[in-house]
């Protein structure tokens, strides 16, 4: 039995369901402005907290959870940073 690439791909194509993209999805733009826009909300919370525990002798607990806090948006952050600059530099290699 001989199937030609051209009918395989016929009968592959006309059994994949078709589907439009959801009006739902964010957009790259939208997740990176709400991942900064978190970033710089855990920065401004974790300072009052700290001049909070400086100035008034506040929960040092919370002060060292904010600080924890405030070092895994950091550190997410910057690895976020790390991978996109590594995407490009790989978008950079392709030959055209």
């Amino acid at each position: 039995m001989d199937i030609s690439t051209t009918l395989a791909a016929r009968a592959y194509a006309g059994n994949r369901t078709a589907t439009a993209p959801s009006e739902t999805h964010e957009t790259t733009q939208g997740l990176f402005s709400n991942a900064a826009a978190a970033l710089g909300s855990t920065l401004k919370q974790s300072e009052a907290t700290a001049v909070q525990a400086m100035t008034t002798g506040a929960d040092p607990y919370a002060l060292v959870q904010a600080l924890a806090q405030t070092e895994l948006a950091v550190e997410t952050a910057a690895t976020v940073r790390d991978r996109v600059v590594e995407a490009y530099q790989e978008i950079l290699r392709m030959p055209v």
